[in-house]
């Protein structure tokens, strides 16, 4: 399998099943899978209301480019970047795109 595709499934059914998860304090927030795989880009958001409270809150964001996964977003406590090389991806493969340039290349993971 194109390693393109294997990563755009892999990231969509990881948004997929994380928007099943439900907040018991959120039963008017609704999750919604953005996936748009001609560009590579990919979010998860959660709109809706809580109360009186409205609620649009981009959960997860990722992008491949230049066949790695760039980790744009994450505000979950979920240790994604472990679980996606636990599905095999390298970490040469992973970006943290919310470090700043000078400091990814003490990460662990690729640079750009």
């Amino acid at each position: 399998m194109d390693k393109i595709k294997k990563y755009q499934d892999l990231i969509i059914a990881y948004l997929q099943d994380y928007a099943k998860i439900k907040s018991a304090n959120q039963l008017d927030v609704e999750s919604y899978v953005i996936a748009d795989r001609e560009n590579n880009h990919f979010q998860l958001l959660r709109v809706g209301w809580e109360g009186e409270l409205y609620i649009f809150t981009v959960v997860f964001h990722f992008d491949i480019k230049d066949g790695k996964i760039w980790f744009q977003c994450n505000i979950t406590e979920r240790d994604v970047v472990d679980e996606f090389m636990e599905q095999g991806v390298p970490p040469e493969d992973i970006v943290l795109g919310f470090q700043p340039p000078y400091a990814r290349p003490y990460t662990g993971f690729a640079v750009a």
